[in-house]
């Protein structure tokens, strides 16, 4: 479970609006907000909807403690009336999304919250909070896999994000298809394979490679991986295969033009008659450089900063807005950022064989369903309780389901439109695009 207290991420604005709210009487009016992006990050082609499993758990745990409400009124934040609101609080409405591991697209509504003003819009920073961060990690590492073409990825950005952002970090990234984490928390928290090597730092203790190499093997054994690039790359490969023998399971490669490198190590390591050796190439790889790996011997990758920072897209750019007041749809109409009105009904359209063709969505009504559509929301959260959702293993089989359902072109990590095109239909006019 999370160290985090999910109270602590309000922000100010929300509490003066509840303040308000609750003063003339508007706070329990019956309320929807949607979650959405307006567009996705510069060169995408697709989102992926990651971090529900924990945003489900922090809503459910979503408390204010007397010191926190003390410092709000204190501070003058909150009057007595909101205060006393706060003590109190407890989210009782429901929750709608789209599946972790889904899809996602300019529009797409993932998340829908419903229930009173207050008790909804006190939630906007926390559900923010969350899914922009693991939607942004999970849309990268999902690059990262396809560009992969099959060979291990391992997760080790730790050192490159908060505390806490790193764990969720590793759980987006196993999500959307790495099969291991360096990160242990999260091995214990979600139950993630972890994985890891020695750092530099433990050769340069040794007075000499082989010293530092007999070392970890005489611990680990054989089925270990040897970090060989601390001083010369090719004398590093001769001493880890002299001191484990053709055996050894692997070595490690994390600096230098990785292509040649990687061909020469394996040229080296099988004149060695270590043929079965692994070769892990890690130091800043993204989803550019993978792919330019493709045709290398490279049998793992080790993706650190890129991924936990969502490679160039650090946030999914979601919004949080309410669309219906007491079942009347609302909208906001300024510039650039004008809303659709009413809760949506979204389903995604499929030919036959599977493949993605179309999301329709639908305000304030229902999609005339058609052969092989897929109705995307489902309950996360009813009268403020978590639903049975399905465990991280089952998401990340989702997604690989839905990654192989859109288009080839949209798994491209070149520029392009999204993978899917999205149509907003009339409810008078569903089904009908």
């Amino acid at each position: 479970m999370s160290t985090l207290r999910p109270a602590l991420l309000t922000d100010h604005y929300e509490l003066t609006m509840i303040s308000a709210a609750l003063r003339d009487g508007t706070a329990d009016r019956r309320c929807v907000f949607e979650v959405f992006t307006r567009r996705l990050p510069t060169g995408r082609r697709y989102g992926v909807v990651a971090g529900t499993g924990r945003l489900v758990e922090l809503i459910r745990d979503f408390r204010f403690d007397a010191d926190e409400v003390d410092f709000l009124r204190r501070t003058g934040v909150v009057d007595e009336q909101a205060a006393a609101w706060l003590r109190d609080y407890r989210f009782t409405g429901d929750v709608h999304g789209y599946a972790e591991g889904e899809l996602f697209f300019p529009g797409s509504p993932i998340l829908t919250v419903s229930g009173g003003f207050a008790e909804c819009v006190v939630l906007e920073t926390l559900v923010l909070s969350v899914l922009n961060h693991d939607c942004a990690v999970a849309a990268a590492a999902a690059r990262m896999v396809t560009a992969a073409r099959g060979r291990t990825l391992i997760e080790m950005g730790s050192r490159r994000a908060h505390e806490e952002a790193a764990v969720a970090a590793a759980r987006a990234a196993y999500l959307a298809g790495f099969r291991f984490t360096s990160n242990l928390a999260a091995g214990q928290r979600y139950g993630i394979p972890t994985a890891g090597t020695a750092a530099h730092a433990f050769t340069l203790l040794h007075d000499d490679e082989r010293a530092a190499f007999a070392s970890q093997v005489a611990t680990l054994g054989k089925d270990t991986t040897l970090l060989v690039d601390t001083y010369d790359i090719t004398q590093g490969i001769r001493n880890a295969i002299a001191v484990a023998g053709p055996e050894l399971r692997a070595i490690r490669i994390d600096s230098g033009d990785l292509a040649v490198i990687a061909q020469q190590s394996r040229e080296l390591l099988d004149s060695l008659g270590a043929t079965e050796t692994k070769i892990i190439v890690s130091g800043d790889l993204d989803e550019y450089s993978i792919a330019a790996l493709a045709a290398e011997p490279v049998d793992m990758y080790g993706a650190g900063t890129s991924v936990v920072t969502g490679s160039g897209a650090p946030t999914a750019g979601l919004v949080y807005k309410l669309v219906e007041v007491d079942e009347r749809a609302v909208v906001k109409r300024s510039e650039q950022k004008a809303t659709i009105g009413g809760r949506k009904v979204a389903v995604r359209r499929h030919k036959p064989t599977g493949t993605a063709t179309e999301e329709v969505i639908v305000p304030q009504g229902e999609p005339e369903r058609q052969p092989n559509d897929r109705l995307l929301q489902r309950p996360l959260l009813t009268g403020g309780e978590p639903v049975e959702l399905p465990t991280l293993d089952e998401s990340r089989e989702h997604l690989r389901q839905c990654l192989i359902s859109i288009p080839w072109e949209g798994l491209k990590l070149s520029a392009g439109d999204p993978a899917v095109p999205v149509t907003v239909v009339p409810a008078n006019r569903a089904g009908k695009s």
